[in-house]
């Protein structure tokens, strides 16, 4: 099965496909710029959301749910949202289909316009804050801790599976403050979960950050940024947090009566992460024999095959094991189809990226052992049934953090400091990755460098240091290091 994959280096996005395709995560619509998201890439989707659920209730948020159409009027009310939106927009004119008078099957009823077009949501924004004039009355209504998970439409022709298409899943976080370091304080904490979620369970190291005013959310003041490394030295950002401000409480009047018995419109934030984070998943891990998955978001961690096949002995084995990892928290499946060879089995689970691989024989079980395979390292070693459970317990968390580890020391080797456009041009055509440099600040610089090299400000690190230098573009002077990188 492994020589179905494109090598990555031969053509990286062919490589990327051939995984999402013959992993089963996904496929193709008949809908341009939809996809079918299969049982298997489902699976490992509800791994993230459940996972991600718990964190958002763990930091006091509740779940709701807004309607999918919003009117037009709607969008037209916060002029930076709507202009970063107009261009993404499906539109909803009628709300009924006929027989067409010619035979020809069905034709839009020209009777059923609507008076106001409805927009279905490229996000939640303008349809959560009227919601919320209603909500809201005073100072003890907040603060207001929403999240909704949902289907968006973002209508865009050119698509990748899970990376860009114009559907895709995911949570939008809506939140209401009394005041604007409450609301600044929400989207830094939602920024540490995501960042959380994103190192200790998709093994993905991230570099935590503020974008440009030019890269921000359309309506934001500021926006939060996760920003991780994919394989072929190209940047994704995984996840934003928003700081609003009282843009949006403006726009639909949202007012409160303060503890002082003054009225003041209120402060939000809004953040988000999506099934492109399986992307992000497949593209950080994965290698030429297939999907490679950490543990904690695997929807199998543990899978036992039967070598050459089943029989009394070897069922009670793998059953007892099942039993006892089950125990454990820890999904695992006897493969014991016998319409199906050893081979073909072990390809396909290495296909999958099951994380461990259990072989059972006579020979190994009159030496009262197994066979382990690591699908991270595809090392294989002999190991005896006493203990098993436990050693596939610590070498599952083996995986994981060898995972993450080498995933940070390819980001790592992969942020490189520039003081030249020359350097800086250099290291995006020959080596890839992060490119860190001075920047003056400008919109004008941003956009001539993006323009020149297809590189984008990521991120302005939070963690970074203002200190004095010359933008690597303009020669002006700057007092900030920015983080570019070409991106998906």
């Amino acid at each position: 099965m492994s020589k179905e994959i494109t090598p990555r280096d031969e053509n990286y996005s062919a490589w990327y496909n051939d995984i999402v395709i013959k992993a089963g995560l996904a496929d193709h619509s008949a809908v341009k710029g939809c996809m079918v998201i299969k049982p298997y890439g489902y699976a490992i989707w509800e791994k993230m959301k459940d996972q991600l659920d718990a964190m958002f209730k763990d930091t006091g948020h509740v779940n709701a749910y807004f309607p999918l159409l919003i009117p037009k009027s709607f969008l037209s009310k916060e002029a930076e949202h709507v202009e970063g939106f107009a261009k993404e927009c499906a539109v909803v004119t009628h709300h009924r289909l006929m027989n067409d008078p010619n035979g020809k099957g069905v034709v839009v009823d020209p009777s059923a316009k609507l008076e106001e077009e409805l927009i279905i949501r490229p996000t939640s924004e303008t349809i959560i804050w009227n919601t919320y004039r209603d909500w809201i009355k005073s100072y003890r209504d907040l603060p207001l801790l929403i999240n909704q998970w949902a289907n968006v439409m973002r209508w865009e022709m050119r698509t990748r599976l899970f990376l860009r298409t114009a559907e895709f899943l995911w949570q939008e976080g809506h939140t209401a403050h009394a005041t604007a370091d409450e609301a600044i304080e929400e989207a830094r904490t939602m920024l540490n979960v995501y960042a959380d979620f994103a190192e200790n369970y998709m093994a993905m190291p991230i570099i935590k950050g503020v974008k440009s005013a030019n890269e921000r959310f359309a309506g934001a003041l500021d926006t939060y940024t996760i920003e991780a490394l994919m394989q072929d030295g190209k940047a994704l950002q995984a996840g934003t947090s928003h700081f609003l401000g009282q843009n949006f409480a403006r726009a639909f009047d949202v007012k409160l009566l303060t503890d002082k018995n003054t009225e003041e419109l209120v402060w939000a934030t809004s953040w988000g992460v999506s099934t492109r984070l399986i992307g992000g998943l497949i593209m950080t891990h994965s290698d030429d024999l297939g999907l490679v998955l950490p543990p904690r978001l695997a929807p199998i961690h543990v899978v036992i095959v039967p070598i050459p096949k089943a029989n009394d002995d070897i069922d009670k084995i793998a059953l007892d094991i099942l039993a006892q990892l089950k125990l454990k928290g820890i999904t695992a499946k006897y493969d014991n189809d016998e319409k199906r060879r050893p081979g073909f089995k072990f390809a396909e689970y290495e296909m999958k990226g099951v994380p461990i691989r259990i072989g059972i024989g006579a020979r190994d079980l009159a030496n009262g052992e197994v066979e382990m395979a690591r699908r991270d390292t595809l090392e294989k070693s002999q190991v005896k049934l006493e203990g098993l459970v436990d050693t596939i317990v610590n070498t599952l968390d083996l995986i994981q953090n060898n995972l993450l580890e080498r995933s940070r020391q390819y980001r790592d080797q992969h942020i490189t400091d520039v003081n030249s456009f020359d350097e800086f041009k250099d290291v995006l055509t020959n080596k890839g990755g992060f490119v860190r440099a001075f920047w003056d600040g400008t919109t004008e610089t941003e956009e001539k460098i993006k323009e020149l090299t297809k590189a984008t400000i990521r991120c302005i690190p939070l963690d970074s240091k203002e200190e004095e230098g010359i933008c690597v573009y303009s020669g002006k002077k700057a007092t900030q290091k920015a983080l570019f990188a070409i991106a998906y």
